[in-house]
């Protein structure tokens, strides 16, 4: 997992984003060059993002954790 600042999503990653004073790990249902749809996959309602609001965040990277 890396830590990342601005790097271009894309539909189907899972990152972690800091939430109020929690940190969520939720999976990207859809990208866009302005806004992401995100899901935390806990039963509650995907909700939307703007790009510029997501500064930084943590990305899970499967060919990292098997390689």
């Amino acid at each position: 997992m890396t830590t990342m600042l601005m790097e271009k999503l894309q539909t189907g990653d899972v990152i972690e984003i800091k939430s109020d004073d929690d940190v969520i790990t939720v999976l990207v249902l859809l990208a866009t060059e302005n806004a992401l749809v995100l899901d935390p996959c806990d039963g509650a309602t995907p909700f939307v993002v703007n790009n510029d609001e997501l500064v930084e965040y943590r990305k899970f990277d499967a060919d990292a954790l098997f390689a």
